[in-house]
C-alpha cells in the first residue's frame, strides 16, 4: 500500500519524524543508511543538509536534493510508530482518497448525523478532519488497502 507522507521533521541524531496521511506518526533512523550508502554520507560532513528534509511532491517519500531521498514505503515499513495526540486523524481530502469517496459524501454524512461533529469529525478553520475509526465504522476498510497500525 502507498503510505502518503504528509509532513516530515528532522530530529537530533539523524532521525526523522514522519507523519502519514492515515494518521500515523513514525520515527525513522537514517544512521543505518549513512553507514551503508555513499549517497547519505554528506549528512556527516554537512549536518545542516539533514535538517533541510522535505516531503516529495505527491507524498511519495522525503527528499533532500536530487541524489538523496527515501521512499514512503521504506519510511512506513521501517519506522517506529510513536503515539501523538493526532493519531488516527486525517483530513477529508486524505480520507476521500483512501476510501474512494467524494468530500461531499462526508459533508452529507455530518448533516445526516452519520458522522458526529465533535466526536467523529471536527473543523479547524476551513479544514475538516475525521477519525480513522469513524471512517472504518461507516465505510469499512479503505479501497486503497488496509490502514495498518
Amino acid at each position: 500500500m502507498f503510505h502518503k507522507v504528509k509532513s516530515v521533521n528532522a530530529l537530533p541524531d539523524y532521525r526523522l519524524s514522519v507523519q502519514f496521511a492515515e494518521g500515523v506518526t513514525k520515527i525513522y533512523d537514517v544512521k543505518p543508511l549513512i553507514e551503508k550508502w555513499r549517497y547519505f554520507k554528506p549528512f556527516i560532513t554537512t549536518p545542516e543538509l539533514f535538517c533541510g528534509v522535505y516531503v516529495d511532491a505527491g507524498g511519495y517519500g522525503v527528499i533532500w536534493n536530487d541524489e538523496i531521498d527515501i521512499s514512503c514505503d521504506e519510511l512506513f515499513a521501517n519506522g517506529i510508530t510513536v503515539k501523538t495526540p493526532f493519531d488516527g486523524l486525517m483530513a477529508f481530502a486524505d480520507a476521500t482518497q483512501l476510501w474512494g469517496l467524494n468530500e461531499s459524501t462526508l459533508r452529507k454524512a455530518i448533516s445526516y448525523g452519520k458522522l458526529v461533529n465533535g466526536v467523529d469529525v471536527c473543523k479547524y478553520g476551513k479544514q475538516w478532519v475525521v477519525s480513522t475509526e469513524a471512517m472504518k465504522r461507516e465505510y469499512g476498510q479503505p479501497k486503497s488497502g488496509d490502514i495498518s497500525e
